[in-house]
């Protein structure tokens, strides 16, 4: 992909411009055109993989979401081949919007651009057609979707309809059948989980919170542009602290094929006005995310996006993923929607969060803590309260980086687990709390045992507790931690302290068991070693008891009980007991 020079005055951390941004996604649109059938209504992109959905609604998926980057990019020649396709598409060539199929995904995003576009698009349609796609998107209004972020899909559809006075009042029970249902899942804090349960990763921001602020946006809805920007300025706080110095986004939760669509609330959020955010760290984090992907492989040689992470990897890969899925990295580039003298634009890049300093920070609605330096410029997320078993090893693991990946199988045992009795699960996290330095969590483990774990956490340092309860004695239990390739530029270190041998192995006792590790996931190419940056006592280890203290700073105490944790003795985490409900 060829780009305009690096601009390092501007932008001193990425060198990325609108310009940039602008040649990026001039570049995808011409890439994909190739690949549209004659009428233009389907792109069928290269490759040997189909979705679960089939071929015909892959190729819906291949122009739906390559037309919301037409969208955002304003492209009125792009615009005119896309007006030609959805002519094709409503006299018959797209398959119907039925209860949660596909085509529903799709239909937000048809919607969602012809909203925008109202003038360059829609306007010009002649009557016939725009009756014909108002009957196709209208079937959206009263397909049932799946109970997740999928209940915004009517909404986003209902709300377009709504603007050109086609079905109205079908429009209206969709677009408020479908907020209250996500309200549901609102938990505080700017999060929201996706779906029943505590699903938490990247949807909070490219659907949670994208289609309800937009909606609420261009509506021009007082009331509801206050609430959801609200709630999309506290996210963005704890947002912005999931980006690694190098511009990669937290490696967690499925979907990871949609890459830099994960700066879509960044922009949103200066699109509204509701972001705690400077207009050059705003861009400073898309730009830096955008470069990470196209500097690693993210685009291949034909221009195309590919079905992967960095390349292609099948592993990030659900069975939804089709060879257009990618493309709903399209809502990265939100951001065009911003006049060019806009002050996101104009505005010199600013150092991100992980830039600025060391930071170990808990976040509470997701129970999790985020742990940055800035001497590498990683970010590691302490998972203590997220959970989606249908995508493990996305959310079931103790931890995640910016840099790292989950691993699982024969020949790549499971990262940051504890595995009990030869079986690596997680399952049924229940969250304990969070606190300075700390986050800490129960969950099932092999052989019907519970396991009590607590992170501390200092620098890039990390000590790590775990009690086993409930399995048979002599139980063999085994802790594993980061996982590193070559490539990723970064080495960890994994030491016992108690309750392990050498191999990082123990056995369970008669009643309650506490297994305890030193851990170091880092980027610096001759750090303190590790044994002298903390050090651990267990001073009544059957009973859960250890004292930690990291270099020179106070002594914290940690009571690990099966039912709570207790942590004491360091600034803001005096008090009573966490505990699980």
């Amino acid at each position: 992909m060829r780009l305009p020079p690096p601009d390092h005055v501007l932008s001193p951390h990425t060198g990325l411009t609108r310009a940039h941004w602008e040649a990026a996604a001039d570049a995808l649109l011409a890439a994909v055109e190739p690949y549209a059938t004659a009428d233009r209504a389907l792109y069928h992109l290269p490759g040997d993989r189909e979705s679960w959905s089939g071929r015909l609604s892959d190729g819906l998926e291949g122009y739906a979401r390559t037309l919301l980057l037409a969208a955002f990019r304003r492209d009125e020649t792009a615009l005119e081949r896309y007006a030609d396709g959805l002519a094709a598409g409503v006299r018959g060539a797209w398959p119907r919007i039925e209860d949660r199929g596909q085509p529903l995904v799709e239909a937000a995003s048809i919607a969602l651009a012809l909203r925008l576009t109202r003038p360059q698009l829609w306007d010009r349609l002649d009557d016939g057609v725009r009756q014909r796609a108002a009957d196709w998107l209208g079937d959206a209004l009263t397909a049932e979707p799946w109970p997740c972020n999928w209940e915004l899909f009517p909404v986003t559809v209902g709300g377009f309809l709504r603007t050109v006075d086609r079905t109205s009042d079908a429009a209206r029970k969709a677009i408020d059948r479908g907020l209250e249902r996500v309200e549901r899942w609102y938990v505080g804090d700017g999060w929201y989980t996706d779906g029943a349960g505590r699903a938490f990763d990247h949807y909070n921001g490219w659907a949670m919170h994208l289609y309800p602020v937009l909606h609420a946006w261009l509506d021009d809805d007082p009331r509801l542009l206050e609430l959801y920007g609200g709630r999309l300025a506290r996210h963005l706080t704890d947002y912005a602290r999931l980006f690694g110095g190098d511009g990669a986004p937290m490696r967690q939760g499925r979907s990871l094929t949609y890459r830099f669509a994960t700066t879509a609330p960044l922009w949103l959020g200066a699109l509204t006005g509701h972001t705690p955010l400077s207009p050059g760290e705003t861009r400073r984090l898309a730009s830096g995310a955008l470069r990470y992907f196209l500097r690693r492989g993210a685009v291949d040689e034909r221009g195309l996006l590919t079905l992967g992470w960095h390349g292609p990897d099948p592993d990030v890969l659900q069975g939804y993923s089709g060879p257009a899925s990618p493309y709903w990295a399209s809502k990265g580039f939100l951001g065009l929607l911003l006049p060019p003298e806009h002050e996101v634009w104009t505005a010199r890049e600013e150092p991100a969060p992980v830039e600025r300093a060391d930071a170990v920070t808990p976040l509470s609605a997701p129970n999790w803590l985020v742990q940055s330096t800035r001497s590498d410029g990683l970010v590691r997320l302490h998972n203590h309260g997220s959970e989606d078993v249908r995508y493990d090893p996305y959310y079931t693991r103790l931890a995640y980086s910016t840099a790292t990946a989950p691993t699982a199988g024969p020949s790549a045992p499971y990262d940051n687990s504890v595995v009990v009795g030869g079986d690596p699960r997680r399952t049924g996290i229940e969250p304990l709390g969070v606190g300075d330095g700390w986050a800490a969590s129960r969950h099932t483990a092999g052989c019907g045992a519970r396991v009590t774990s607590v992170v501390l956490a200092r620098g890039a340092v990390e000590v790590r507790a775990h009690l086993v309860t409930g399995a048979e004695p002599g139980t063999p239990v085994r802790v594993t931690g980061w996982a590193t390739a070559e490539e990723d530029g970064v080495r960890a270190e994994l030491v016992p302290v108690a309750g392990l041998d050498d191999s990082l192995t123990g056995v369970t006792g008669d009643v309650a068991s506490l297994f305890v590790v030193l851990a170091r996931l880092t980027g610096e190419p001759d750090p303190v070693p590790l044994e002298d940056s903390v050090s651990v006592r267990t001073t009544d280890a059957a009973d859960g008891i250890l004292h930690v203290r990291f270099g020179e700073g106070p002594e914290v105490r940690v009571a690990v009980s099966p039912d709570a944790v207790r942590v004491t003795g360091a600034a803001g985490t005096d008090g009573p007991p966490a505990s699980g409900t």
